[in-house]
């Protein structure tokens, strides 16, 4: 049961967060929510990211990390989530890998 809860809870997460970045940012950089992971009975968050260009990674990162505040009263308002977490952010390290792997396959 805790598992569906945290699912849905992770889903509704990630679907505000494209919502509101995509919606916020400068459009330098193509951010894209990958995922979401929920720790410590719902009370902290990350946001897992990929930035397109890679170059524009850090300033991306940067951005993301100045509007969670305005985020988690974004969240507050669009939801019914009773106790809102605390977002930290960070850049989604294992859809980076896959997708350099398929560089290397089509090269071969």
């Amino acid at each position: 049961m805790a598992n569906i809860k945290y699912d849905k809870l992770q889903e509704l997460i990630r679907e505000l967060a494209a919502e509101y970045f995509s919606r916020e940012s400068n459009r330098q950089s193509l951010i894209t929510v990958t995922g979401v992971d929920v720790f410590a009975h719902g009370t902290r968050a990350k946001i897992l990211v990929t930035v397109l260009p890679e170059s524009q990674q850090e300033a991306a990162v940067g951005f993301i990390h100045r509007q969670l505040t305005d985020f988690r009263e974004y969240v507050m308002k669009r939801s019914k989530i009773q106790r809102v977490p605390f977002f930290e952010v960070s850049i989604d390290a294992g859809e980076k890998n896959r997708q350099r792997l398929d560089e290397i396959q089509k090269t071969i």
